[in-house]
């Protein structure tokens, strides 16, 4: 298969040279109203002129790009098609799990499985694998990784395979880096040249902050693993043109302040405005003087802040940073020649007209941390010890509080109330001095003595840090917040300082430069002696693979009920995602990550409680061991080069002898293992005709689960460890595994059969249905009474009956990550709708992906405010309409109650697009796709 050559009705095909190389080219300058453009709308432009093919993607989506009116509501839709895609391993396997289901399904349609092939390029980066077994000693990573391979054979076979299988597919292996670090380090293109044309390199990948790409003006950004598979196959991706948010940043980062801190002040400030949907795109002189690291910093954040992209356009900044990490002269000369024909080369003098504007003066960004349960809940760090005492009462239970209206001052002083126990106290002593220290202030207490043999004796309290961790992609490219924290380290050991010995402690860099320059500064020595000992290449810590606490401090957590928390340089800190022992999640910077493992504890006040004392006695604040910017700088510019990069690089895709060692299946059709529980035949396919059966109403649904605001895909996808007594541990322990060998769900994501049992599953959910109760459970109403079950054993009951389900949210439903698995899962449950208050974009995509219809509430309307318990059966009428090639825009909803009562509303059908219609007709994206292949 190959792409069709473009109608060219602007004219705009062209030769570009450079050098001694000629491209072809379509120039944007040949469609009226170009040049007033957004950089990243010039991109969707130059797209849709290189793709017009007269039917999908045609010369009225030309001109209505170039009539852009920045102040309209989005109406149009434009098809996208992207320029490659990317891939991790948690959402890539079921990718590649699907292509290879599809190429016997095409077989069995009459068609060549060789026709399921990527025509995009497709790379995966092995990074969401390792999990933190090993921390705080020299073996730590080499030990992860064999555990890693132990673990993930079969996964990593059938990745093997596909590499083999599938043209245009390549696997960057275990033990290299993050995904989207590798991404901005090796992968992007900026400028892409491919079968002899130049044009901008776009990507989509199957992780929401795909988005950290968008620093090195790729645009791009998260799709649902069954979007990207569409996009491998050839689909454009249907979108609507978007309001696009020009973010004008002026001044400079001040001393004490990091990248960090200005991402989550950008967080903060675009998630109070509203960017869900639309583009950011920063410009003006303060453009130039953001480093290509910290571009990619905030480009990262993107799903925090809800944008659909946050993008930098390419200057000699982008340049600089393709030179240092190792693209070749060509590349470099191609990117800059294209960029300034095309008018793609940031001018600071030219305002492009944006739909919205906003403004940020770097010098004023302040220390931050965010939490303790979401990414936008940016906190002053001087605030942070109040901050923490206030959140603290929504997880303990008010009992535990012992006020007290003095304290003697010689105590006090002696023993700050949140400052961590000296192990040189008696235990008893501790307990009773911490006791009354916490009283004081009216915080809740529960100071618990942990003896560990390793570790020593010490007393943990709410609020202690039990994982203090340097990890995700957020971070870990950043040279400054990086070599900020080693050097941060250094002054702390220089000083006697070390961390407390309850917190795991972790350095998972984003690649392997990163350790290259550490080395070279001469700081590993230090970050080791913190217990900052390298444990892997990967995501860890950010995506719930922080791995167990040491059973001592995990049992009295479980034992008291003690509300622990963690400090990760990380993205992500939704509830039940970092560690099943910790309640309260705190996002910072690596310097900060390690001045909490210092602090041993969140209810600490950096300004005015020392972390210690050093060889003379002296308090040691904060401040004292806090690098200077220049020194920052200086170290930057001494520890890193250009050969450090094309040395780690050079052979990214060959991954080393425990890579090449595995058995790897042959054949363009793959050999299923009927006992394997970790790669499993989906059975979205099973029964498909070549044709659709027509769309049908739904009628006598049940509500699986009626939900509050704010649920993220981390509360319906399958993520973490996987608990014994739950439906999926169950089934690996009938199908002969034992608990130890369970792994994670992100390491089963090709297994239905485990995802299945997982989805809505998380150790948060509050599925209002039931009274205060937590976790993945319902009512089941095949039972007399509706009594509580497992939310998967339920929908099998209703499944024997052949009831349908619906899902009932509220405002946000599907926030979060771009988890796949919350759609399909939702899907092979049995539920046929999710009705809602309003949708994240991605979910809201992925269920019409996977077939299931979204639906909205009434404007100012929800279950509550409609009076629906989630004990009624509903009728919903209206969604026939599609069989006739109509989209309705509401569709009747008629919820009858135990006692014959019924509500009725008129709910907004979330079918955007002709496109997500068409999916929704076959039943979903991938037969959309399936049946396209077979009858062209």
């Amino acid at each position: 298969m190959t792409a069709p050559a473009s109608k060219n009705s602007f004219g705009a095909r062209d030769t570009l040279k450079v050098g001694d190389a000629s491209y072809e080219v379509f120039r944007l300058n040949q469609v009226e109203g170009s040049q007033r453009l957004p950089y990243s709308l010039k991109i969707l432009l130059e797209n849709l002129l290189r793709t017009e093919d007269g039917a999908n993607i045609t010369a009225e989506h030309i001109r209505a790009l170039g009539n852009w009116d920045p102040k309209a509501d989005p109406s149009t839709e434009i098809q996208f098609t992207p320029a490659r895609v990317v891939m991790q391993d948690f959402t890539g396997v079921p990718c590649v799990v699907d292509l290879a289901t599809m190429r016997e399904a095409v077989t069995a349609l009459g068609g060549d499985p060789d026709q399921v092939n990527p025509l995009a390029p497709a790379e995966m980066v092995i990074d969401h694998s390792v999990v933190i077994d090993i921390f705080g000693r020299e073996d730590a990573f080499e030990r992860n990784v064999e555990i890693e391979y132990e673990r993930n054979k079969e996964r990593y076979q059938f990745l093997r395979w596909g590499q083999n299988a599938f043209e245009e597919f390549k696997v960057v292996p275990p033990g290299t880096g993050i995904v989207h670090q590798v991404n901005i380090e090796h992968l992007a293109r900026t400028i892409m040249s491919r079968n002899g044309q130049a044009y901008p390199d776009t990507c989509v990948g199957t992780d929401s902050h795909t988005t950290m790409v968008n620093g090195l003006g790729v645009l791009g950004w998260g799709v649902g693993g069954i979007e990207a598979e569409a996009a491998m196959l050839g689909q454009p991706v249907s979108m609507l043109i978007p309001k696009v948010v020009g973010f004008k940043l002026t001044g400079q980062i001040p001393p004490g302040a990091t990248a960090t801190d200005v991402v989550l002040t950008i967080t903060e400030k675009l998630r109070a405005h509203g960017v869900v949907g639309k583009f950011v795109e920063f410009y003006g002189d303060g453009v130039g003087a953001v480093p290509l690291a910290n571009r990619a910093t905030i480009g990262n954040m993107s799903p925090e802040f809800g944008s659909t992209a946050a993008i930098f356009p390419i200057d000699e900044e982008t340049l600089r940073y393709l030179k240092l990490t190792g693209r070749s002269e060509e590349q470099l000369a191609l990117v800059e020649a294209y960029s300034k024909e095309q008018g793609l080369w940031h001018d600071p003098a030219h305002e492009p007209e944006y739909s919205e504007y906003l403004e940020l003066d770097l010098s004023t960004v302040v220390p931050s941390i965010a939490g303790p349960k979401r990414p936008q809940d940016r906190i002053e760090l001087t605030e942070a010890k109040s901050s923490f005492r206030t959140s603290l009462h929504d997880y303990v239970s008010g009992d535990q509080a012992t006020p007290h209206t003095q304290i003697d001052e010689k105590v006090e002083e002696s023993f700050p109330a949140s400052d961590a126990p000296a192990l040189s106290f008696a235990a008893e002593d501790a307990v009773a001095v911490q006791s009354a220290a916490n009283g004081a202030h009216g915080r809740p207490s529960k100071p618990v003595t942990v003896t560990s043999e390793e570790r020593g004796e010490f007393v943990l309290d709410h609020g202690a840090v039990v994982i203090a961790s340097i990890t995700s992609c957020t971070n870990t490219s950043n040279p400054s917040v990086m070599l900020g924290a080693a050097l941060l380290a250094r002054n702390a050991v220089e000083k006697g300082l070390s961390s407390k010995p309850w917190v795991k402690t972790s350095m998972a860099p984003g690649s392997q430069v990163v350790t290259d320059y550490y080395e070279k500064a001469g700081l590993w020595p230090y970050l080791e002696k913190l217990g900052y000992h390298l444990v892997g290449y990967g995501c860890t810590t950010c995506i719930g693979n922080s791995g167990p606490l040491p059973e001592e401090i995990s049992q009295s957590i479980q034992d008291n009920d003690l509300t622990a928390v963690s400090v990760l340089s990380g993205n992500r800190n939704f509830e039940g995602r970092i560690n099943p022992d910790v309640k309260m999640n705190y996002l910072a910077s690596p310097p900060l990550v390690i001045a909490y493992a210092l602090a041993g504890t969140m209810d600490f006040d950096f300004e005015n409680q020392p972390l210690g004392q050093d060889t003379d006695g002296n308090d040691v604040f904060l401040r004292d061991i806090w690098p200077s910017p220049q020194e920052i700088q200086s170290t930057i510019d001494s520890a890193i080069t250009q050969e450090m990069f094309t040395k780690d690089y050079s052979d990214v895709f060959d991954g080393g002898e425990r890579w090449k060692a595995l058995p790897t299946p042959e054949g363009k059709t793959f050999e299923w293992d009927a006992e394997s529980t970790y790669v499993r035949k989906p059975p979205y396919f099973d029964g498909m005709g070549a044709e659709p059966d027509p769309v049908t109403d739904i009628s006598g649904a049940r509500v699986l689960a009626l939900l509050g605001d704010s649920v993220t895909t981390d509360h319906i996808s399958p993520a973490g460890a996987i608990k014994e007594d739950s439906p999926a541990g169950r089934y690996l322990k009938e199908n002969g595994l034992e608990r130890k060998d369970f792994n994670s769900y992100g390491s089963r994501r090709g297994n239905h059969e485990v995802m299945i049992r997982g989805t809505f599953a998380n150790i948060r959910l509050r599925n209002l249905l039931l009274d205060d109760v937590q976790g993945g459970y319902t009512r089941d109403f095949t039972q007399e009474g509706g009594p509580q079950a497992f939310i998967y054993d339920a929908a099998q009951n209703y499944a024997a009956q052949g009831t349908p389900l619906v899902v009932l949210g509220g405002k946000e439903y599907g926030s979060g990550s771009s988890r796949d698995w919350a759609a399909k899962g939702t899907r092979l449950l049995g539920v046929q709708a999710v009705i809602a208050e309003s949708f994240e974009r991605i979910h809201r995509s992925n269920l019409i992906g996977m077939g299931v219809v979204p639906l909205q509430f009434p404007q100012g309307s929800s279950a509550s405010s409609l009076g629906l318990d989630g004990t009624e059966t509903y009728d919903i009428a209206g969604i026939t309409e599609l069989n006739n090639d109509v989209t309705p825009s509401t569709v009747k909803v008629t919820a009858t109650k135990a006692d014959g009562k019924q509500v009725e509303f008129d709910a907004d059908v979330r079918i955007d697009t002709p496109g997500e219609a068409d999916y929704y007709r076959n039943g979903g994206i991938l037969q959309y796709v399936l049946r396209n292949l077979t009858n062209s």
